[in-house]
């Protein structure tokens, strides 16, 4: 039997999708955020060389980046509704705003590609993939500000069964 926790401990904000304990989030969004880097990479090697081949990854990353996105932003909101607690935090509004910024602008840059033809990297289209690598270190920063400040998904030691013995 576990004993009562102390009135000066409290439970964690915790992860509601999660696999054997383990938060989904986390470990799905460094996919998207590779692929969003890769892409601004990409379209500044296009814009330097000329090389359609580096404008064609850049499509390829991004549709790649954004399908990533979705889901990582699904396992989110699925923590974000799940957990009141979380729900409070003005960090986690900023993160979910943020990331769905990030989203959002990666789609109008896709579109933007989607012309018939070669494919080509414009200034304007390097310039959004720029700022969505802005933003998500921004919106990174608020992620670990969520885990490492507010220990969200974190176990403490009553929730792991530490000293309850």
């Amino acid at each position: 039997m576990v004993p009562p926790m102390p009135e000066h401990q409290t439970v964690n904000p915790h992860s509601t999708a999660k696999i054997a304990g383990h938060p989904i989030h986390p470990m799905i969004i460094p996919f998207p955020i590779a692929f969003f880097v890769s892409t601004f990479v990409t379209d500044l090697i296009y814009l330097n060389t000329g090389q359609a081949g580096f404008a064609t990854a850049s499509k390829w990353l991004l549709a790649a980046g954004i399908a990533g996105a979705l889901l990582a932003a699904l396992m989110g909101f699925i923590d974000f509704a799940g957990d009141r607690m979380i729900r409070s935090l003005k960090q986690a509004w900023l993160h979910l705003g943020g990331n769905l910024l990030a989203v959002a602008l990666e789609a109008v840059n896709l579109y933007l590609r989607a012309t018939p033809g070669p494919s080509v990297a414009t200034t304007g289209e390097t310039v959004l993939s720029g700022a969505v690598v802005a933003l998500l270190l921004f919106n990174g920063w608020m992620g670990w500000e969520m885990v490492y400040r507010k220990h969200v998904g974190i176990l403490d030691d009553t929730q792991a069964g530490i000293g309850s013995r």
